[in-house]
Formats: structure tokens, sequence, C-alpha cells
């Protein structure tokens, strides 16, 4: 009888002020950002909260909650704690990426791979986040191919020590096959990381990787007060 393998559930879950909360008057806003923050921290429990900002950067999200959870009811639990808040009904839950971790068929003796229960650093200024769809005939590949092509995309994140790749798994769970993140200090690094991976094998059995979130890592307090 298989076991339930080790590893933890991730929400990637962006917000949009609405532009009424813009015209709100000052104390009103402060209310509704104290409400919110003692919420947060009352509500966190066994959950590993991390907290970016990507106002201005796109249109349509001005701030992510990175939830990190052994289980999945309390993302929930957290979540409907928020949504009964003085400020969720100014905010608009835009995106939200669902998967969890669990140890690569690819690399599962790379050495410097860490145990799928680990909870990732999040020490980086920046996070790139995007979900991930690989075409069907990636999966009708034999294995020892697609090893081989995922062998030289490890070969290409190695040139990078700047940047740490988190990848989790949404099979069955939501609409990508994976959601990958990757933190790291330079923004300039990460593109030049992309662009070389763009030219390995692996990249032709790309059927979707957008949209892409580019995210500051801030304080949840600050956040919240640029909002508007």
């Amino acid at each position: 009888m298989e076991t339930t393998p080790p590893g933890r559930y991730v929400l990637y879950t962006f917000f949009r002020a609405t532009p009424a909360y813009l015209q709100l008057p000052k104390e009103d806003k402060a209310r509704a950002v104290g409400d919110y923050l003692a919420r947060a921290e009352e509500l966190r429990g066994p959950v590993t909260l991390r907290t970016y900002s990507t106002l201005g950067l796109r249109r349509d999200a001005d701030f992510l909650l990175w939830l990190i959870s052994a289980d999945l009811p309390p993302l929930q639990t957290f979540l409907e704690g928020l949504r009964k808040s003085t400020l969720a009904p100014h905010l608009e839950n835009t995106h939200a990426l669902l998967a969890v971790t669990r140890e690569s068929i690819y690399i599962k003796d790379h050495k410097d791979e860490p145990p799928v229960d680990v909870i990732p650093s999040g020490t980086g200024k920046y996070l790139f986040v995007y979900p991930f769809v690989k075409t069907r005939e990636w999966y009708l590949l034999p294995m020892e191919e697609r090893k081989r092509m995922m062998a030289e995309h490890i070969r290409i994140g190695h040139k990078f020590p700047g940047i740490r790749i988190n990848t989790s798994y949404s099979f069955g769970l939501d609409d990508q096959d994976f959601v990958v993140s990757f933190e790291g200090n330079d923004p300039k690094e990460f593109v030049t990381l992309v662009m070389q991976l763009r030219e390995s094998g692996a990249s032709r059995y790309t059927l979707r990787d957008t949209p892409i979130f580019t995210c500051v890592r801030r304080p949840l307090e600050e956040i919240l007060w640029s909002l508007g």
C-alpha cells in the first residue's frame, strides 16, 4: 500500500485594491489596515506567510500572499478569516496558484536538492512566480531522454548561484502542471538565466509559462499602506 509522500501545500494568491479604496478617508483606511494585520497575525497558526509587493509592476495585482502549510485546510481557514476583515471588501483576489512540493523524478539523487518538506528560505529580495505547463509530447518521451534534457536545464541553473528555484506540483490540483518561483536579489541576473533556459532542449516542450509575476519582499504593513 502506497503512503502519502512528504511535502507541503503552497498557495501564491494575489490581490488588487479596488478604485473605491483610494477614496476612503485616512481614518477608515487605518482601521481597515489594522484589522487586516491583526487577523493575519491571529490566524497564522500552522501557516507560513510570506508577503511581497507587486504594486505598479502589473496592472492586475498589488501584492502577493505566499502561503505554505503541511495541510490544505489551514490555508482555507487563514483566507476565510482575512475575508471577514474590514479591508476585504476593498480587495480583489485576481490570481491564485495552488500546488504541493514533492520529490522530483529527474533530480532525486541530486545532492543540492533540499528535502521537499523544508520550507523555502524566503530571504531573497525578489520573487519571480509563474504557472508552468508542459506539452503532452513531453510526457510521452522516454524517461532517459527527459532526464538528459533536465540535466542540461540544471547545469544552466547552477551558473546562477544567486537564484534559488522552488518547484511545486499542481497536477490535479489546479490548471497548471507546476508553479515555479525563483528567489533572488538581482532581477537582471534572473533575466539572463531565463534567456539561457530558453535555449535549452527542454524549452521546446513548454506549452505555457505565463502570467509571470515580479514580486518585491516587503512587510505586510508596508504593503497595505502603499495601496493608497
